[in-house]
């Protein structure tokens, strides 16, 4: 495992090891010992995916303390731009974002610690987001920022957002309790 980057403090952009034969290739998408070895304390307890069609957005998701959770990330199939916004109050790059692009290909992942805020844009039909994450999830304790308030250009005029994560508040707007 190679930390590629650390676009933000404590986010690591991944390069897990993959192994390519004539069958196909085979991706250790997570390591405890390889991680530790990167300064990553993570202990995933639940994992969930989701299929997107292009121009679908998801985002800026994070759960609110005390059911807040760290995250791994990644794309099995398809591309995304993935996107992540800094609420740490605390954190010098508190209201920054980072970005890379996500995809089967590349096989990179992030690495993203509470408190941070994360979204993604679909480029391809059909893109698979894998999510591994520190907590179990509680809606009570969903929260988001509106995917236009924080200066970030997706590069797309009308993606397709759901109803609820149009409804979020700006950045300006949120309370941060991280």
């Amino acid at each position: 495992m190679i930390s590629l980057s650390q676009p933000l403090p404590g986010v690591h952009l991944l390069q897990p090891k993959v192994f390519i034969d004539t069958r196909g290739d085979f991706v250790k998408t997570f390591h405890v010992g390889a991680f530790a070895e990167l300064g990553i304390d993570f202990k995933p307890v639940e994992e969930f995916f989701s299929t997107s069609r292009k121009g679908v957005l998801r985002g800026m998701h994070f759960q609110l303390p005390p059911h807040d959770h760290a995250k791994l990330v990644y794309c099995i199939r398809g591309r995304v731009l993935d996107v992540l916004l800094d609420l740490r109050k605390a954190s010098p790059t508190f209201g920054q974002f980072a970005s890379a692009e996500l995809s089967r290909e590349n096989h990179h992942q992030f690495y993203i610690p509470s408190g941070i805020a994360h979204g993604f844009l679909s480029l391809e039909d059909d893109s698979v987001m894998v999510y591994k994450t520190t907590t179990v999830h509680a809606p009570t304790h969903d929260a988001g920022i509106r995917w236009d308030s924080f200066g970030f250009d997706w590069g797309i005029a009308a993606p397709l957002i759901s109803p609820r994560d149009l409804a979020f508040a700006a950045l300006t707007e949120f309370g941060s309790p991280f």
